[in-house]
């Protein structure tokens, strides 16, 4: 900057050496003089039309259109030229940012709205609209309450009190948990949060502890009656043994409870099993075959007809073919739907278990009973915990009220489909499609194309 200078000054010197030298020759020392003031005047006409220039350049705020200039102007248009193009850069990053916020924001999953002191919309995101049908290029700049017309909303604004959430309805049945943060000033942002799964989940918690508790608390109720009953009255040996066989099952009743509510929590607390173990289809059906036979004869000792269990045989190919997975669950899931349809079907009654695999790779077992049938309203029901259509009629089978919630989330983890159809009086059927994902077939098989002797991925 200094040189600049330096350079300013030798040239205004050497422009007024130069006319005071042409004045001087033409009219002596007054020549001379006016020579000078004369250079001095151009000088200054000259730097103030390049000052002229670089301001109505600065005052355009076009960068890339900068003026030419000479000497220390130049240096000044450079430098003044970098910090706008630096500023500029700053600014396009600054917006760059503010854009990539709001996409964020837009991204909530929570309704976002700012409102200013007044309440009225400063800003709101897409969950918003959703939630209260609000329009953002519409909305903005009304009071919010205008729009809403919440009184519950209009009193929490008014009290004040932002420590705790609001509890409101939005739109299409969803429930809001709403909450007011001042910040700046006077300003609020108003956050909510669609709650309704999980009040969904707390109503279905509090119902599952309730039916625990009424599921324990009768056998546990029969057991102390009947501990007190040894307890205080003189009893025979045959009462006493009468006695200890009705508490037996009522334990095994709290017991299978137990057992069933463990699986339960294994299941949707364990990852999903994986493709490098399973069973065969064979060795399946023969374990629930010998289980279903004894069950059978359990439950028709003192009946004057047996069940009639028919397990019609597969084809070789069908036979071979393995399910990719937890064997334990896979065998949980089958055999409790063989043990269901046994329990509701009289004694006398047929129950069928077919297995099959499908043309597009996928595997089929089919358990069809002959008995009383479910009503259409039930249906959709059935694989909840403890639902039962007939409470009375589930106790009398020694059913816990779980087999088919075990069925549904064993099955859920190996994707398999189950399908439930049915007709009042003339039985129900229970269907389970294997994904092809899950299913190894045997090559050779009529499905796959097959090659050496050994498993086909």
């Amino acid at each position: 900057m200094r040189e600049r200078l330096y350079q300013r000054a030798a040239a205004l010197l050497l422009g007024q050496a130069a006319l005071a030298a042409v004045g001087g020759w033409w009219l002596g020392w007054p020549g001379a003089l006016a020579g000078m003031w004369l250079a001095s005047g151009l000088y200054l006409l000259w730097d103030s039309a390049q000052a002229q220039r670089l301001g109505q350049w600065l005052q355009s705020g076009q960068v890339a259109q900068a003026p030419s200039l000479w000497g220390i102007w130049a240096n000044l248009g450079t430098a003044a030229r970098r910090w706008l193009r630096a500023k500029e850069q700053s600014t396009q990053a600054a917006r760059q940012r503010v854009q990539g916020i709001l996409q964020a924001l837009h991204a909530s999953p929570n309704a976002l709205v700012l409102l200013d002191a007044q309440g009225h919309i400063a800003w709101c995101n897409r969950m918003a609209e959703n939630h209260f049908g609000l329009q953002a290029e519409r909305d903005v700049g009304q009071a919010l309450g205008h729009l809403l017309r919440e009184p519950a909303l209009l009193a929490y604004w008014q009290g004040g009190d932002f420590s705790q959430p609001l509890a409101l309805a939005g739109r299409q049945g969803v429930k809001l948990s709403v909450q007011l943060y001042p910040y700046g000033s006077g300003q609020h942002l108003l956050l909510a949060r669609d709650v309704t799964a999980l009040e969904q989940a707390e109503a279905m918690r509090r119902e599952f502890v309730a039916n625990v508790s009424h599921e324990i608390r009768t056998p546990l109720t029969v057991l102390v009656g009947f501990v007190e009953t040894l307890q205080t009255l003189p009893l025979s040996a045959q009462e006493q043994q009468h006695y200890l066989s009705l508490m037996a099952q009522q334990a095994s009743r709290m017991q299978h409870l137990v057992q069933d509510l463990l699986t339960l929590s294994r299941l949707e607390g364990s990852p999903l099993p994986g493709y490098d173990s399973g069973i065969s289809a064979q060795a399946l059906l023969e374990q629930c075959e010998v289980e279903a036979r004894a069950l059978s004869q359990l439950m028709c000792k003192d009946a004057a007809a047996p069940h009639v269990l028919l397990f019609p045989p597969a084809t070789q190919a069908d036979l071979q073919a393995q399910l990719l997975g937890n064997a334990p669950e896979l065998h949980s899931a089958c055999s409790n739907l063989i043990s269901n349809a046994l329990r509701y079907t009289p004694p006398g009654g047929q129950v069928q278990v077919t297995w099959q695999c499908l043309p597009d790779g996928s595997a089929q077992l089919e358990v069809r009973d002959s008995g009383p049938g479910i009503a259409p309203e039930h249906l959709a029901r059935l694989t909840e915990r403890f639902y039962r259509i007939d409470r009375s009629r589930s106790r009398e089978t020694g059913g816990t009220g779980l087999g088919l919630a075990i069925v549904k989330h064993a099955l859920q983890r190996h994707a398999a489909q189950l399908r439930i159809s049915s007709q009042l009086g003339r039985g129900t059927v229970f269907t389970v499609v294997f994904a092809p994902a899950r299913v190894r077939l045997r090559s050779g098989s009529s499905i796959t194309n097959g090659g050496a002797d050994g498993w086909l991925g």
